[in-house]
C-alpha cells in the first residue's frame, strides 16, 4: 500500500492556510470584527466556557462590538472575561447587552500588529513546508518498496512542489492583505 496520498497533502496544506486566516481574523484592525472576541473565555456555571456559548457577538457599527448575553446573571462574568482577555477593550454594560467601542490604533501598535501578521504567515509557510517534507519522504518510502518507479517519484515530487508553491502564494496574499489593512485603517 502506497504511503503517498495527494488528497491528504492538499487537505493538510489547505488546513494551514485556513488556520492562518483564522489567526489573521483575530488580529485587531481599526474595524470591528467579531473574531476579535474568539479567544475570550468566561467563567459561568462553575466552568470556563467560550464567549460564543454564553452570548451573541455582533458588529453593529464599524468601530463597535456588541455582546448580547443570553442569561442576565452572566453579564458581570462576561465583562470580567473580556477584561481578562487583555484585548484593550473597555466593556460598557447596558442591561443584557455589553458594548465594546474600539479605540483608535496608534502607529506603533499598527506596526506591531503588521509584524505579528507576518509572523503568522511565516508559521503557516513552515507548516506547509513540513507537509511537503512528509510527502517527499512518503514518496521515497514508496520507491524503496518498489511500489512506484524513480521517474514516477520525481514526477510526484514536482507535483508536491507545485502544490507547495500554490499554497505559499495563498499565504503571502492573505498576509499582505492583512498587513495592508492594518497599516491603512
Amino acid at each position: 500500500m502506497a504511503k503517498y496520498d495527494k488528497a491528504d497533502v492538499e487537505r493538510r496544506m489547505a488546513g494551514a492556510v485556513e488556520s492562518l486566516k483564522g489567526d489573521l481574523g483575530g488580529l485587531r484592525t481599526g474595524r470591528a470584527n467579531t473574531a476579535l472576541l474568539d479567544p475570550v473565555v468566561v467563567e459561568v456555571y462553575g466552568s470556563m466556557m467560550p464567549l460564543s456559548q454564553v452570548a451573541t457577538v455582533s458588529a453593529p457599527e464599524p468601530r463597535m462590538l456588541s455582546v448580547q448575553v443570553w442569561d442576565k446573571s452572566n453579564v458581570s462574568a462576561v465583562e470580567k472575561g473580556i477584561t481578562k482577555a487583555n484585548l484593550g477593550l473597555n466593556p460598557m454594560s447596558d442591561g443584557q447587552t455589553i458594548r465594546l467601542p474600539l479605540p483608535d490604533l496608534n502607529e506603533e501598535r499598527r506596526k506591531e500588529l503588521a509584524k505579528l501578521a507576518g509572523n503568522y504567515g511565516e508559521q503557516a509557510k513552515i507548516a506547509i513546508r513540513n507537509v511537503r517534507r512528509d510527502a517527499n519522504e512518503a514518496l521515497k518510502d514508496d520507491e524503496k518498496k518498489k511500489e512506484i518507479s524513480e521517474d514516477e517519484r520525481k514526477r510526484l515530487e514536482d507535483e508536491v512542489q507545485k502544490l507547495t508553491d500554490q499554497y505559499v502564494a495563498d499565504v503571502d496574499k492573505a498576509t499582505e492583505a492583512k498587513e495592508k489593512e492594518i497599516l491603512t485603517q
